[in-house]
């Protein structure tokens, strides 16, 4: 018979002695008296796990779990002003820090991989969401005359289709000017839409060693130098490849070289796609593979926008915004690791529905990831139990 219940044993995944480093680093225990940083840890992932409406619902929620309390390491369940002064007040880095070290480990023991192009290069998709807030309760973020908002610009690594990187500002900062605080990896490429068209960023980019595939603006001055001849098997949704200069003055100032321009045609939205790249070598027809990858960030934002607690928070300062943010994160990547150790055909969708129903049923983890519609073992003896006599 399992002791544990479906929400302790997901939590025992997370590894604790880095997020100790963290805590020890940031002294956010400091001065703490009984809601440590841990317990605000398992406050948060039960509000996102059990989807939260309010303070009261994380207080209520894990004081129904009393006697499994010690399992998820905590003492006792927080009262709901100690979680409301907490979110205001402690540091958001630590939440960050821990699920950039999370990113690491459980990402190297999952092995997450996608379908692999024929390059080398790691890929990366940037692209960014708006989450809306409501301006007179969220008077800091600074947006629209009667709205507010934050903006999340997001780095995803095409492999597990998680964050490399996350840059969270106020709604009025464009997504290029987001963009300049990417970390860059020397000989990676980065695949985004036509937002990201800044030739003084793509000019940094390039600088560092780090190949881009954007979609580009309509008015852009150019001049053709020569074109590429296309294969006579080349794919038909392949119109041209070339090599372009370009001729407007402050965009010939901010990127001098040489850029190649693809025309691919897209069936869905039958319309003309035209991309620039620096990368000279691959086929025409990878660049248009690569520019159609981006979607999956558009999935990213779609699956953390409508199965987890981010479009409406429990707090209203910008602390307690960064803190559900980022723990939202770090529950986007515990259910896919969830998903990627189980040998259960889970739609993300499904697995978060059904934690979220059986969170505090005490089941093998794994085995019910590996087969949730089997009858428990305890109460097939039971019925057998029942036939003997």
């Amino acid at each position: 018979m399992i002791n544990l219940n479906l929400f302790s044993q997901i939590i025992s995944k997370l590894e604790r002695t880095s997020f100790k480093k963290i805590v020890s680093k940031k002294l956010t225990d400091k001065h703490q008296k009984g809601y440590d940083s841990w317990t605000h840890l398992v406050s948060m992932l039960f509000c996102q796990f059990a989807k939260s409406q309010s303070v009261r619902d994380i207080s209520n929620g894990l004081r129904s779990a009393t006697g499994n309390l010690n399992h998820l390491g905590i003492q006792r369940a927080p009262s709901k002003s100690t979680v409301s002064y907490q979110n205001k007040n402690r540091d958001w880095t630590i939440f960050r820090d821990y699920y950039y070290q999370l990113l690491w480990g459980l990402g190297q023991q999952s092995g997450f991989k996608q379908r692999k192009f024929r390059i080398k290069s790691k890929i990366f998709l940037l692209d960014s969401s708006t989450i809306s807030l409501c301006l007179s309760l969220f008077d800091w973020a600074k947006y629209k005359t009667h709205k507010g908002a934050v903006k999340m610009h997001t780095l995803l690594d095409y492999d597990g289709n998680l964050p490399a990187y996350v840059n969270i500002t106020d709604g009025k900062t464009a997504d290029n000017k987001g963009a300049y605080d990417v970390p860059l990896l020397k000989g990676s490429v980065i695949v985004a839409d036509r937002f990201y068209n800044d030739f003084s960023l793509l000019n940094v980019w390039d600088s560092k060693g780090v190949y881009f595939v954007i979609r580009h603006k309509d008015n852009i001055k150019f001049r053709t130098i020569r074109e590429n001849e296309l294969p006579e098997n080349r794919y038909e949704n392949i119109l041209k490849d070339e090599i372009i200069e370009l001729t407007g003055n402050t965009s010939k100032k901010k990127y001098s070289k040489r850029l190649r321009r693809i025309a691919i045609w897209n069936e869905e939205n039958q319309q003309v796609i035209e991309v620039i790249t620096n990368q000279m070598s691959w086929t025409a027809n990878t660049v248009s593979e690569l520019y159609k990858s981006r979607w999956q960030i558009e999935i990213f934002f779609r699956e953390i926008k409508q199965l987890l607690h981010i479009k409406s928070f429990i707090g209203t300062s910008e602390n307690a915004v960064m803190i559900q943010i980022w723990t939202a994160l770090i529950t986007i990547l515990v259910l896919k690791f969830l998903k990627e150790i189980s040998k259960y055909g889970w739609q993300l969708s499904n697995l978060v529905a059904f934690i979220r129903l059986n969170l505090f049923v005490k089941i093998d983890l794994q085995k019910w990831l590996d087969k949730p519609f089997d009858e428990p073992i305890s109460r097939l003896e039971i019925v057998r139990q029942g036939v003997l006599f």
